[in-house]
């Protein structure tokens, strides 16, 4: 194996600190695999962020000079300097972004290196396309000149083959730390019962219809938002508004780590989301024995069956939201509850340990560099 072809270069919009479900995925999986080297070209984004990091098995570049500007800088520069370098086996875009454009440029001067595509959008498509319109025959061509496709759900990669993708497209999911989502819930049992949601506070997770649901559930019920966003000020006008501001409490951000100890506490974890690319938060809250209540949109059926691994509630609709949760709540369907409860943390444990995937995505890797590619 040449040293060279041992290297893959990444691009991606943001990374760590700034955290999202793709950018806990490249660390999770480029942490676990030894035999790549792994070299990222990332925008600044903020000026206490170094220019050159290393992190585990991954090197980080950062482009530009600490504001969001820089994501333009990466598609304007992100090309020249990667060459700078030196030679890599492979490209790994981390979603069709900004990240996906400098992947494209890079490809196009360098046909002879294989471009693999991740796809981790959470986005509806009419949104995606709103923002991309009129660069759209542009931006297609990211999903047509990738060698190879790994989508997080099936239904990203329906969208992928939408887009024009003639590539080979692999489902593999992101993952969840099992080691620290195992443990049972310690949740002490009192009367008052607690609904939980992680999410970022923007209109695709439908916190707004979870808020409203709590007005046909009972006083004992509180939720408990972790998450902040541009929708903060707006969904606290809404819960005092319909005098739910004393059972409705926003902790804001929470550390990873800090996570479990209120999903270990809940009762329910519910996010209405309105659209998904597959969707962390649910597996995690599964992953530690929590039920589960979600919308049929996205990439969550790829896990939730109702009735076996969680429950759906419709979309925009705080009544049938409401009636779910009010159906695990009720004492009478307990046995019903912990059968789904059970089944949904084995699955968990099953098909999205971090281990796995990070196995799944080191045969993509092989394949693409060692296994034959095109040149487009």
């Amino acid at each position: 194996m040449s040293s060279m072809k041992k290297r893959i270069l990444i691009f991606s919009t943001a990374y760590f600190p700034l955290i999202g479900g793709a950018e806990v995925a490249v660390k999770e999986i480029t942490g676990r695999i030894n035999d790549f080297e792994f070299v990222m070209v990332s925008p600044r984004l903020r000026k206490d962020l170094p220019e050159t990091e290393q992190m585990d098995n991954l090197t980080i570049h950062r482009i530009g000079r600490g504001n969001n500007f820089d994501k333009f800088r990466l598609f304007l520069q992100g090309p020249k300097y990667a060459k700078s370098l030196g030679e890599f086996g492979a490209i790994w875009s981390i979603m069709a972004s900004y990240a996906g454009f400098t992947a494209l440029r890079y490809k196009k001067e360098n046909k002879q290196v294989p471009f693999l595509l991740t796809l981790q959008e959470g986005d509806t498509k009419a949104h995606i396309y709103s923002r991309a319109w009129f660069v759209w025959p542009y931006f297609k061509q990211i999903f047509k000149k990738a060698d190879r496709i790994q989508a997080i759900s099936k239904y990203l990669a329906d969208w992928a083959r939408e887009m024009g993708a003639k590539a080979p497209i692999d489902i593999v999911p992101n993952g969840v730390d099992i080691g620290r989502f195992q443990d049972t819930r310690n949740k002490i049992q009192t009367d008052e019962k607690d609904i939980i949601t992680v999410s970022r506070l923007v209109d695709k997770n439908g916190v707004e219809d979870l808020i409203k649901a709590m007005a046909f559930l009972s006083e004992n019920v509180h939720l408990i938002i972790l998450g902040d966003g541009e929708l903060k000020g707006h969904l606290e006008e809404v819960s005092k508004n319909n005098n739910l501001d004393k059972r409705i409490h926003f902790v804001g951000n929470v550390a990873p780590k800090e996570v479990y100890n209120y999903l270990a506490k809940a009762d329910v974890f519910c996010r209405p989301s309105l659209s998904e690319g597959l969707g962390n938060a649910f597996l995690e809250a599964m992953s530690v024995g929590l039920p589960v209540v979600a919308t049929k949109v996205g990439g969550i059926p790829d896990f939730l069956v109702d009735g076996e691994t969680g429950w759906f509630c419709e979309v925009k609709d705080p009544r049938s939201i409401a009636e779910k949760i009010k159906y695990i709540l009720d004492e009478k369907n307990k046995e019903e509850v912990l059968r789904v409860m059970e089944n949904a943390k084995k699955m968990v444990k099953e098909k999205y340990g971090w281990e796995l995937v990070a196995q799944k995505m080191e045969r993509i890797f092989n394949l693409l560099v060692f296994g034959g590619k095109s040149e487009k």
